[in-house]
């Protein structure tokens, strides 16, 4: 497999979209390169780009994992991961959405327990 693109201009403008759509305002995000086993049979792993952030005690991740490809995560801490049950979306503002619905829901459901 060859080396995963960059995030595009347009894929920037799909994540701070989302962000600004969720918080209200425009969010500051990071770009950084996350290392991914993309092939479950493999442990191989390739450097991938990451789009990251923070919002609280609480952080995101998203990963491009090939051409329109992504990958989403978010965490409070190492051994507190979470996903949106879907492993690979195709559509980066499908994947931002429902990151953040999923962590919204989640952090409902913390609140509710406590």
């Amino acid at each position: 497999m060859g080396s995963i693109p960059d995030f595009n201009e347009a894929e920037l403008w799909a994540v701070r979209t989302a962000l600004a759509e969720r918080y209200g305002e425009e969010r500051e995000f990071e770009l950084a390169e996350t290392e991914l086993r993309l092939d479950k049979h493999s442990t191989r792993l390739v450097p991938c780009p990451t789009v990251y952030w923070r919002d609280g005690a609480c952080h995101f991740v998203v990963c491009k994992t090939g051409p329109e490809r992504y990958r989403c995560n978010f965490f409070y801490r190492v051994h507190q991961v979470f996903g949106t049950g879907i492993e690979e979306f195709d559509n980066l503002t499908e994947c931002v959405v429902t990151l953040l619905q999923v962590q919204a829901d989640h952090q409902r459901e913390q609140e509710m327990s406590d």
